[in-house]
């Protein structure tokens, strides 16, 4: 069965002396790993358009048992994110990210959506690093059945405070009425999240914060995804050690 889908190249491994094997996030079939038969041959016409955080239109050959791309087009490369290790060490995370969150062998059309959006920003700096991490922590969270419920305080239902808490194992806001639970939030940090969370997706990337907030934001971002996802990121870390946070 021939799939003809648009799909970003979020792995690729060598394979013998020309093949590539690469993991892609597609948007008809989700997280697929296919071969690239003789893409690494100076005159392969998928030479391109199997590389590392290449966007591309492919037409993938589906067996029972095996993927294999027939034809690739690079739609976009990403070229600004090879020269700056900061930024190549956060898109390897978002590709972490998508290969343990992402649906596998199904429509994934939001996430594929989320990830070149956030590399775009990212590889065009239009958009601070901090803040695109942040966006799509807790956009594929929220995408992957783990949003945070920011509405108001779990308890009282109270939507503002002059202090909020906010759990990240729970995902749950509290006031300080009802108890400190979790860490303390700023105001204009809380929402930010809420805009993450709730806004229409066109939008998401329309806030601005101070450099001390989203640090912030940062940081709440990380911990309610690493809560959530309870698993080891060692591309994150790559990532928090090439900051030197």
């Amino acid at each position: 069965m021939l799939i003809q889908t648009k799909a970003l190249v979020i792995k690729e491994n060598n394979v013998g002396e020309v093949d590539r094997l690469v993991t892609l996030l597609t948007e008809k079939a989700g997280v697929i790993r296919a071969f690239a038969r003789g893409a690494r041959s100076s005159k392969s016409k998928t030479l391109s358009a199997t590389r590392l955080f290449c966007y591309s239109s492919m037409t993938v050959w589906a067996s029972a048992d095996k993927y294999v791309i027939r034809e690739a087009e690079p739609i976009e490369v990403f070229f600004e994110l090879r020269d700056n290790i900061e930024k190549i060490a956060l898109a390897q995370f978002f590709s972490q990210a998508c290969m343990e969150l992402a649906p596998q062998e199904e429509s994934a059309d939001d996430y594929l959506k989320l990830t070149l959006n956030c590399l775009h920003f990212l590889a065009k700096g239009t958009r601070a690093a901090e803040q695109i991490k942040s966006i799509f922590e807790l956009r594929i969270l929220s995408l992957s059945g783990y949003m945070p419920s920011l509405e108001g305080c779990a308890k009282c239902g109270k939507p503002e405070a002059d202090v909020m808490y906010f759990n990240t194992l729970s995902g749950e806001l509290c006031c300080e009425s009802c108890g400190a639970q979790g860490e303390r939030i700023a105001p204009g940090v809380l929402s930010a999240m809420r805009y993450i969370v709730y806004s229409n997706f066109k939008k998401v990337f329309s806030f601005n914060l101070s450099d001390e907030s989203l640090a912030e934001l940062s940081r709440v971002s990380e911990r309610f995804f690493l809560a959530q996802t309870a698993r080891d990121y060692t591309t994150l870390d790559f990532y928090n050690t090439v900051r030197g946070t």
